[in-house]
């Protein structure tokens, strides 16, 4: 899965899958997008001081990053799932450390990136980490979660991820009152989300995109 990168329009970096020509996050902003999607409609909505996240595609780390970022408060574990994790080469060049809140986080993002994978690593004093190596289809969904980020390439890519099968799994691990948030808005989604039972909002969308959507399980 050979990536390059590139720069969105918020100045922040992205990877682009060569053979696809699709970037791990939106070319409107990939750190406005991660915050407006993830931390906003997703971490801030949730009021419980414990939170159990799962990432779906952990890739450039930029999700897990913000969120221990914003953790305030909070006792957060963090489960990410990613079946081609970054060389370090990749996740160096990555510019959000130097980006956002005028580098005040570069040192956390190395240290998540450095830190091992497939054990629980305590990242701060509010924020466990544990990195999984597994293609989606291969993990082990016997977890639960409150929170989930979905963030799968788009469904035209990898279908597989965003089918009632997939998701029900997801949903497995998924307790009373979690929610899942996801970039997409496609019906298909939806509708597969729908009839799980899970409660569906379309949320307007990051820069770039109308809306996104929020599910949560009552």
């Amino acid at each position: 899965m050979k990536r390059s990168l590139q720069t969105t329009a918020d100045g922040s970096h992205t990877l682009v899958v060569e053979a696809w020509g699709e970037g791990f996050h939106s070319q409107h902003g990939a750190i406005q997008e991660s915050l407006h999607v993830f931390i906003q409609q997703g971490l801030l909505a949730k009021s419980e001081k414990k939170i159990d996240i799962l990432e779906i595609g952990f890739g450039t780390g930029l999700n897990a990053w913000l969120t221990a970022i914003h953790a305030a408060e909070k006792q957060i574990r963090y489960t990410g799932v990613e079946g081609y994790p970054l060389s370090r080469a990749e996740w160096e060049g990555l510019n959000y450390g130097a980006q956002y809140q005028q580098g005040k986080h570069a040192e956390l993002f190395t240290q998540m990136h450095e830190a091992d994978w497939e054990t629980w690593q305590m990242i701060s004093p509010n924020f466990q980490l544990r990195k999984v190596k597994s293609m989606f289809e291969d993990f082990d969904f016997q977890l639960e979660t409150d929170l989930v980020y979905m963030d799968a390439f788009a469904p035209q890519l990898q279908p597989e991820y965003w089918s009632q099968s997939f998701f029900e799994k997801v949903a497995s691990t998924m307790r009373k009152g979690a929610c899942l948030v996801t970039y997409s808005s496609k019906g298909d989604v939806r509708r597969a989300l729908i009839s799980l039972g899970l409660e569906v909002e379309k949320m307007p969308g990051p820069p770039g995109k109308r809306e996104m959507v929020r599910a949560w399980k009552r």
